[in-house]
């Protein structure tokens, strides 16, 4: 490493990213909305993919209906009920969509919603 890189890494920022509770959640179901859409869009031809999928967004909602029903949650009552609710259809829809009874859509759909609300940007 010459002198001049030696500098540059001496005077770079060092300041790390601060990472909230509430962006490490968003990136979470970003992550796994868009592994549902991957696996929609070719649900056909790799059903393994698809049921991949599928049960690490039943696993976040599992988490997160867990994380709701405690006591200590501080979220108001009403979004935690709703929250709750949302759990329990993704449970029902995951298992219909593993029996190939329907597709993958509203669960699509429920992600998005919820990122928009971690994101600050409610319904558009």
């Amino acid at each position: 490493m010459n002198v001049i890189e030696q500098a540059r890494q001496a005077y770079a920022p060092t300041q790390l990213a601060i990472r909230t509770e509430r962006s490490v959640e968003a990136q979470l179901v970003s992550q796994i909305t868009a592994r549902l859409r991957d696996a929609m869009s070719q649900s056909a031809g790799n059903f393994a993919a698809l049921a991949v999928a599928v049960h690490d967004n039943r696993r976040m909602w599992t988490t997160l209906a867990s994380d709701v029903a405690g006591s200590d949650n501080a979220l108001p009552q009403t979004l935690r009920a709703q929250l709750f609710y949302l759990a329990e259809f993704t449970e029902h829809h995951s298992r219909r969509v593993l029996r190939r009874e329907t597709d993958v859509s509203a669960l699509v759909e429920i992600n998005t919603a919820v990122l928009r609300g971690l994101n600050g940007r409610g319904e558009s």
